[in-house]
């Protein structure tokens, strides 16, 4: 009933496991009373201040394959507007099939389902697999979610003992679904590099040779979801996470100026969020924007997190061309290594992670 976490430690690199347990196991045994590790302080429960309904900018990705330059120019306009002052946006006609995104819920909600002895093949080791990441203590507050964490890009640093063998599909639909994302991934920044003046491949060559991780997300049913949350707050330490969730089940909260805001689900769109890289790469033009997830009573929710960004050997800091007299250099340089470390060292805490690169 038990699983792994595991912690960095950035002064030699090396790690710290600790045992937590598997939450799935846990809201199987109905239980009445919550186990204290996941009882929230009361400024931190999902209630603790009012929820306001606003709805996250959409942008209809077919304005930028379109023939009307007018069009596409104002989504564009748009986007600058939606990763500025948001953060986040909704995609639709993001080009990504249907059917794949919906094949790509169904081996992950297939691979919850298979017995706990399959799954522990699979145990977190270095952030890969399925555990906990983000835990440096015994008596930490723990999140109301299970994960699986695997690199799926570029395909010669997969560790494949990490990729499950069933459902017998898993892979080949991980492996395509990948390449989808990259591909959108790569459309979406060339237009924010656009978008601040820059040539469109400025942001990716930055980037060097990019690299994506996929965390798969589950949050069972929970007896007392007033008391837990189901990831704590945080930003994302990538460059863009694009996000396939259910589309039934709100979950996922986005805080702007300092209110939470609910995620609405819109059926075949994905989510798209700046991460603390891209912050950093735009100068603080672009904002990595703190996020959380809350939990259900009655049903349990799904998501695909698609965590896109630099390779860890990459030099990050701001472009150049976006610093002068009037936009002096907000963030140091620093090798991606060093941050993928000093991130994974500790465990989520709003956007406490970038003040590593603030000058």
């Amino acid at each position: 009933m038990f699983n792994s976490a595991v912690v960095f430690n950035p002064s030699d690199g090396t790690s710290k496991r600790f045992s937590v347990p598997v939450v799935q196991e846990l809201a199987s045994q109905h239980l009445q009373s919550l186990p204290e590790r996941y009882i929230r302080s009361e400024k931190e429960r999902p209630n603790a201040f009012p929820l306001h309904h606003l709805d996250i900018p959409i942008i209809d990705m077919d304005m930028f394959w379109g023939d009307s330059d007018l069009c596409r120019q104002k989504e564009l306009e748009n986007l600058g507007m939606a990763c500025q002052e948001w953060g986040f946006f909704q995609a639709v006609n993001h080009g990504i099939p249907l059917s794949l995104t919906e094949r790509m819920k169904k081996i992950v909600r297939e691979f919850i389902q298979l017995p706990l002895e399959e799954k522990i093949k699979y145990k977190m080791q270095e952030i890969e697999g399925y555990g906990q990441a983000f835990v440096i203590s015994d008596d930490q507050v723990l999140d109301w979610a299970d994960m699986m964490a695997l690199t799926t890009l570029p395909p010669d640093n997969r560790k494949m003992e990490f990729w499950p063998t069933k459902p017998e599909d898993f892979r080949e639909s991980v492996d395509q679904y990948a390449l989808e994302v990259q591909k959108l991934g790569n459309t979406i920044l060339r237009l924010l590099s656009e978008n601040v003046g820059l040539t469109p491949d400025c942001f990716l060559n930055m980037c060097g040779q990019m690299r994506q991780r996929m965390r798969l997300n589950y949050y069972p049913p929970c007896p007392r979801p007033d008391l837990v949350l189901g990831i704590s707050p945080h930003s994302d330490g990538t460059g863009l996470t694009v996000l396939l969730q259910d589309d039934e089940i709100v979950g996922l909260q986005i805080c702007k100026d300092g209110e939470w805001i609910p995620v609405q689900p819109i059926p075949g769109s994905l989510v798209i969020n700046i991460g603390d890289m891209l912050e950093v790469i735009s100068n603080g033009i672009y904002k990595s924007i703190e996020h959380r997830a809350v939990t259900n009573l009655d049903r349990d929710r799904i998501s695909i997190a698609m965590f896109y960004g630099p390779d860890k050997e990459t030099e990050v800091g701001p472009a150049p061309e976006l610093i002068d007299e009037l936009h002096p250099c907000r963030y140091r340089r620093f090798i991606q290594a060093d941050y993928i470390q000093h991130v994974f060292s500790g465990k989520l805490d709003g956007k406490k992670s970038i003040e590593f690169s603030k000058i």
